[in-house]
């Protein structure tokens, strides 16, 4: 740029990339191109011949990006990131042919999980999952959602509130936060599940939405959790309140809650491996999205597939996601769901890279700025070292993460680039 030059219009330019703008068919791709960034914005998207002029006169900063692939970055829309406490022994007894009932009967399952969250001090909380959180951002991960439900109590649930907050406040990832305080019932409301629910709704949620964190309600709606009419009860006073809402559906029976979620306009219903062609084809015309999570699937060995045709069939739009947690899927990373989603629930490589971008963030209401690369969206974006997209639902093991870019900022560096 000549010292007579205008003033660059853009920040950073990202030049001899191949884009997989997830814009439409094959990836949206766009090969020998160029992205441009202003602010945290996604200023310009096209081929490189487009370029409206000289890329280092158009930037304040020029990034070649030859032989490399920009992707949107991954929104992992399902996860239970907040714990503490381990699992692992609990995993040593599944594999030795103990049930879950043998394995809670020893002080195992969610309610191990549970004492450990009310005994670790907010700080302590805070810390160990500001771990977890560093290490998504390394994994392209540039949008995670973050469910309370290890509290099961009013201050313990917003003690994991509170977490998510400072979260979402202390890293450049942007944390949407759910309330799932109705996911299992407390052993001190054994037998009292409806005592429990109008706590749910008569104590925890006005706390909830007067603390300003979460912005969605998620109920876990099966037969060891909380029936239809339960859940029915939590999703009126929490859109009463304002809240959008979620479901853990389906997952283990067929309880209808799917279309009960549809019928609130729900986010989305997840798991999903029971679902019915009535629960699909109100998720279809209520525009929910399916999230579906091949790692509890892989973890607890099932076998009941969710029904993948039928979601295709209805046009629901399918995500995936990590379901990170520290009993049925202790996935750290959206590379090994993109194999797990086809290799075990049978999504092409399409499927599965919208399942965790584009319609990532359309479980989370944020597709209109997240989840492709689209003028004006924000600028989260990772760039790769591989050969084509396929590459991340193809190697197992690998995560090729180049640069990763959040709200049009560089958030991780690999040693070699």
């Amino acid at each position: 740029m000549t010292p007579h030059s205008p003033p660059a219009p853009w920040d950073l330019v990202f030049t001899h990339a191949n884009l997989a703008t997830m814009t439409g068919p094959g990836y949206g791709t766009i090969e020998n191109g160029a992205l441009a960034v202003s602010g945290n914005s996604i200023a310009w998207a096209g081929a490189m011949e487009d370029l409206p002029g000289p890329a280092d006169q158009l930037a304040k900063q020029v990034i070649d990006c030859t032989d490399q692939w920009i992707l949107p970055g991954f929104v992992d829309c399902h996860t239970h990131l907040i714990w503490a406490g381990s699992r692992a022994k609990e995993f040593e007894m599944r594999l030795a042919g103990s049930s879950y009932e043998e394995i809670s009967r020893q002080g195992g399952g969610i309610f191990s999980t549970v004492t450990s969250v009310r005994e670790t001090p907010e700080d302590q909380l805070f810390e160990i999952a500001s771990q977890r959180i560093r290490h998504f951002i390394t994994q392209g991960i540039t949008c995670v959602e973050i469910k309370s439900g290890y509290g099961l109590d009013v201050e313990n649930e917003l003690k994991m509130l509170a977490v998510a907050g400072r979260l979402a406040r202390a890293f450049p990832i942007r944390v949407e936060v759910t309330f799932l305080g109705a996911h299992a019932l407390p052993p001190e409301f054994s037998g009292q599940a409806d005592a429990y629910v109008d706590l749910v709704i008569e104590k925890m949620l006005p706390k909830v939405k007067d603390q300003g964190i979460a912005v969605a309600v998620d109920v876990f709606c099966e037969t060891i959790a909380f029936s239809r009419d339960q859940t029915q009860k939590i999703f009126r006073a929490a859109t009463d309140l304002g809240f959008r809402v979620k479901l853990h559906a389906e997952q283990l029976s067929d309880s209808g809650g799917a279309a009960l979620a549809a019928g609130f306009k729900a986010l989305s219903c997840d798991h999903l491996e029971y679902l019915s062609q009535d629960g699909a084809l109100a998720m279809a015309e209520n525009h929910v999205t399916a999230v579906l999570l091949p790692g509890a699937f892989y973890m607890l060995k099932e076998t009941q597939k969710p029904p993948m045709n039928l979601l295709r069939e209805a046009g629901v739009a399918m995500a995936l996601a990590t379901d990170l947690n520290p009993g049925t899927s202790p996935v750290f990373g959206m590379t090994p769901v993109l194999n797990m989603g086809c290799i075990l629930l049978g999504m092409t490589c399409e499927e599965a890279l919208a399942g965790s971008t584009l319609n990532g963030a359309k479980a989370l209401g944020l597709e209109q700025t997240k989840g492709s690369l689209e003028k004006g969206k924000d600028a989260d974006f990772v760039v790769w070292d591989i050969d084509s997209p396929a590459d991340l639902c193809y190697l197992v093991g690998k995560t090729p993460v180049n640069r990763v870019v959040i709200q049009g900022n560089t958030a991780y560096k690999s040693a070699e680039s």
